[in-house]
């Protein structure tokens, strides 16, 4: 299943996308992904999360890691390619803009929790933690086209309210 969602991330970005200044959108792939990696080593023995594949392929989508470098690859870069490549200039479209890519991304993982059996949330982890994960993700990948060092200031504090407000034990980063 993460195989044909990620396929469908990629023909909206063929039909939408801005692939004429794709360099324009490296940087923040680059950091929207080296977060996910991050968050991956950081967290990889206490994770809130986890992607699983009970529909198709699941002979190639054996674990929550593959699958996550399937979508750093196909839905960030789809998603950075529509998101910032067609951001609109009045304050009420980029609100709309910007809420209506957080409702994708939380109602996709709604329906692959809720329905699908794709995704297991951990250690008090829910939909309304998604929710506000997407809010400040969409915020920061804006910021990060016109303040990189602002975005990371902003994902790291952010990073440290995570961790305090789900009490990380200090194991985890031994």
């Amino acid at each position: 299943m993460h195989f044909l969602l990620n396929f469908l991330f990629v023909l909206a970005a063929f039909k939408w996308g801005d692939w004429k200044n794709w360099q324009k959108y490296y940087p923040t792939w680059l950091f929207f992904v080296g977060g996910d990696l991050f968050k991956n080593a950081l967290l990889h023995d206490y994770s809130f999360w986890t992607y699983k594949e009970t529909i198709l392929g699941s002979r190639l989508l054996f674990g929550h890691f593959i699958i996550d470098l399937l979508i750093m690859t196909f839905a960030y870069s789809s998603t950075l390619l529509i998101y910032l490549g067609k951001f609109p200039d009045s304050l009420f479209k980029k609100i709309g803009w910007f809420l209506l890519w957080v409702s994708i991304y939380t109602s996709i993982e709604f329906i692959n929790l809720e329905f699908l059996n794709l995704i297991e949330h951990h250690r008090g982890w829910n939909i309304g933690w998604s929710i506000l994960f997407n809010l400040v993700m969409f915020s920061v990948l804006k910021i990060h086209m016109s303040n990189p060092l602002l975005s990371w200031i902003i994902s790291l504090v952010f990073l440290l309210f995570l961790l305090l407000q789900f009490d990380v034990p200090s194991w985890v980063f031994n």
